[in-house]
């Protein structure tokens, strides 16, 4: 579990000056502990902490038919100053066009470096727009290198299909309500402002039987077993979880880049964020 990681966690005093100095990004309903803390403090132009993060290599598709290859290239994730961050940098995905008409970004994981099993999830992110960009910020159950997917389940905890830039989607998928049957709710800003205009906190509380999703700690979406389909299977309670974020060009459901798709296109994370939820509060 988490716990297990504290010798590389931030400082708690800087933790909770960041909880201070933001105190309308994180759900009201609970109060939380700062556990795990990731604000890409390294300097600028370098790659994410190693000990945090790691790679999905390759151009496979990923099983919805996208264009991008992700690789581990400073082209495609760096860290850099910017003045809109909490602290004052943050993680850029970047997917790029090659001379050669192909494309290619990252996609990062704490697989194998940070597993959750419960608590609140977030990350402060602007993402970027255009047809057929899709930035997702999510997780995956860790069995899916025994069992596969959708056994190990998914929580999708920001979608966005960049020709949609007002629509967060926010999902759970599992055994028996995978792929188009997953378990979906979108939510829009006030007037339907582009999400991709700013920062934004994208987080879901996730307790024994209840998994609960958030846009700048409002409450969007909540699912409980009692929500899954006839022969669904809930297997988010105790089951270790790790954290995924990417930039991916194509695919399916957002469609493909078309003559309006300028690159590159830049995905920003300010910071993640997992918190231990108080059940008493």
């Amino acid at each position: 579990g988490p716990g297990r990681l504290s010798p590389a966690f931030r400082s708690m005093r800087s933790a909770l000056l960041t909880l201070i100095a933001l105190p309308m990004i994180s759900s009201p309903v609970r109060s939380a502990t700062p556990v795990w803390f990731e604000d890409f403090e390294q300097p600028p132009g370098t790659g994410p902490n190693p000990a945090h993060w790691t790679y999905d290599l390759g151009a496979t598709g990923w099983g919805n038919a996208e264009l991008q290859r992700y690789t581990d290239s400073r082209e495609n994730s760096f860290v850099v100053a910017d003045p809109e961050a909490v602290n004052g940098k943050a993680l850029v995905i970047r997917a790029v066009r090659q001379p050669d008409g192909t494309y290619t970004s990252a996609r990062l994981k704490t697989q194998g470096k940070l597993s959750v099993t419960s608590g609140r999830i977030e990350a402060r992110i602007k993402i970027p727009r255009g047809q057929g960009i899709w930035p997702a910020f999510w997780m995956l159950g860790e069995s899916i290198e025994t069992i596969g997917w959708p056994a190990c389940g998914e929580i999708d905890i920001m979608e966005v299909v960049g020709h949609e830039p007002h629509r967060l989607h926010q999902t759970l998928h599992g055994p028996g309500y995978s792929a188009a049957a997953g378990i979906t709710k979108s939510m829009t800003l006030p007037e339907a402002r582009p999400l991709s205009d700013g920062y934004h906190v994208y987080s879901v509380e996730w307790s024994t039987g209840r998994i609960a999703w958030f846009l700048d700690g409002r409450l969007n979406h909540v699912c409980t077993p009692a929500d899954l389909p006839a022969g669904g299977r809930w297997v988010f309670d105790h089951a270790p979880f790790f954290l995924l974020l990417n930039l991916a060009v194509g695919g399916r459901w957002p469609g493909y880049p078309d003559d309006t798709t300028t690159f590159p296109q830049e995905m920003r994370i300010d910071y993640v964020r997992v918190t231990s939820l108080d059940p008493s509060s």
